[in-house]
């Protein structure tokens, strides 16, 4: 059972961790806590390609910056996310083409329901997935 960090973590701002060894580790991305993402190294880029429920409806869409993209846009849940750019984002549109409303926004039925529950149970919960790929994106930077 994790618990309370003495301080939030700096990569996710997670409030729960394990000790390991000597060293407390965010449950929610696993930075070590006291560790600092090096301010003279940019930080990493982790593209996902984000579904956003809208009434029936679901936006096929990516963003590097998934937290100031989904504020911009009108919806009523997340229902996943996978790591993918313009690339993965474009396989899905055509995957999915002909459930295809206009845009990026596509019937939620037929084939996009089971694909995104699947989603749904390999990453688990989507703000926690991309926590946790910011934080081995992180990792990779800083060893």
């Amino acid at each position: 059972m994790p618990d309370p960090l003495p301080s939030r973590c700096r990569v996710c701002g997670g409030h729960t961790g394990e000790r390991r060894d000597d060293t407390w580790v965010c449950t929610r991305c696993g930075w070590r806590l006291g560790d600092a993402p090096d301010p003279d190294i940019p930080p990493p880029r982790v593209d996902v390609v984000y579904y956003l429920r809208y009434r029936d409806r679901v936006k096929i869409g990516t963003s590097a910056t998934p937290r100031r993209r989904l504020n911009a846009i009108m919806h009523d849940e997340l229902l996943a996310f996978e790591t993918g750019d313009r690339h993965l984002e474009q396989q899905r549109h055509q995957q999915f083409a002909d459930l295809r409303e206009g845009g990026e926004w596509f019937t939620l039925t037929g084939p996009l329901v089971p694909h995104i529950a699947g989603l749904r149970t390999r990453i688990g919960e989507p703000w926690a997935a991309y926590d946790r790929w910011l934080g081995e994106a992180f990792r990779r930077l800083s060893s």
